[in-house]
């Protein structure tokens, strides 16, 4: 049902169950106690940072529940007369498409109050299942302006560098098309970043990300394509006066129009573009001095 949880994170939801839980102790309201709690009485996570939830996905997790029952409790937190979720969303859902009637929970208490939810939300999230890219971006991002924390207390919490957490909230100046790339999965993170300098420029970042899906660019070459996009077009080289006169001189002399460019070794080229057969044929008797 759920991968074991990756590095990193700190203690996670380990840290939430006590080791010395029964599933059958009383339905005691103390915080950190484990409980049975009927599915009807649980109210969605107001702060889940997931917004995605896939079908298929839930129903394999339900099937799995049929047979073997809510391995890991959810989290949850008293709320007047009932319950808020604060992690689990997936197992919740799952559990209902299963037609249980109530859950294992973990009870937690007032340390949930202001960010708690959100990080524990959070961590509850990447630690079982992949939230995408934007979700995870979104989710630093609510950390960072609703309890005023800086990046490095974001990465604190949820136990990554602060690079890590600086580059999930590039993703967030891509346009919507982008950000939907990325839930799609048309292109991955490391994509998004790639093109993230075009973010300014809806016409190029468009046009970048057609020809990344399009030829399925892997992300260096999407780099170097965005690099490209980005230098500054090469100055147009300023015209040679006296080349110019030159080959008005030289137009005169054969009757065709004459151009003639240096090159920056010291050589050069005299083109000469005639209209028709007829004016090649009295190009070339000029030429030969018929």
């Amino acid at each position: 049902m759920a991968s074991p949880p990756r590095g990193g994170l700190g203690r996670g939801l380990a840290a939430l169950i006590p080791d010395d839980a029964d599933a059958s102790a009383p339905h005691a309201l103390t915080s950190d106690s484990l409980r049975r709690i009927p599915l009807d009485q649980v109210r969605a996570n107001p702060q889940q940072p997931r917004h995605r939830f896939d079908l298929a996905l839930l129903t394999e997790l339900a099937a799995s529940i049929k047979e073997h029952g809510v391995i890991t409790p959810i989290v949850v937190r008293r709320d007047g007369t009932g319950w808020v979720l604060v992690a689990g969303e997936r197992r919740l859902r799952a559990s209902k498409l299963a037609g249980l009637i109530d859950i294992p929970a973990v009870v937690r208490g007032a340390d949930l109050l202001g960010d708690g939810q959100l990080v524990l939300a959070l961590l509850e999230n990447l630690q079982r299942v992949d939230l995408d890219p934007i979700d995870a971006a979104e989710g630093y991002q609510r950390l960072i302006q609703e309890f005023d924390l800086r990046q490095e207390d974001v990465a604190q919490k949820v136990g990554k560098d602060r690079a890590t957490i600086a580059n999930a909230l590039r993703l967030l100046r891509m346009p919507p098309a982008g950000r939907n790339a990325v839930i799609t999965g048309q292109i991955t993170a490391g994509h998004a970043r790639a093109l993230v300098p075009l973010a300014e420029d809806g016409d190029r970042f468009a046009q970048a990300l057609a020809l990344v899906v399009g030829r399925e660019l892997n992300v260096r070459s999407t780099e170097s394509l965005v690099r490209q996009m980005l230098a500054p077009p090469e100055p147009k080289p300023r015209p040679d006066k006296g080349l110019e006169r030159l080959g008005r001189e030289l137009a005169r002399a054969v009757g065709v129009k004459v151009r003639i460019t240096a090159r920056r070794a010291g050589g050069g080229r005299v083109v000469l573009d005639y209209a028709d057969g007829s004016e090649l044929d009295a190009l070339v008797r000029r030429l030969r001095g018929d």
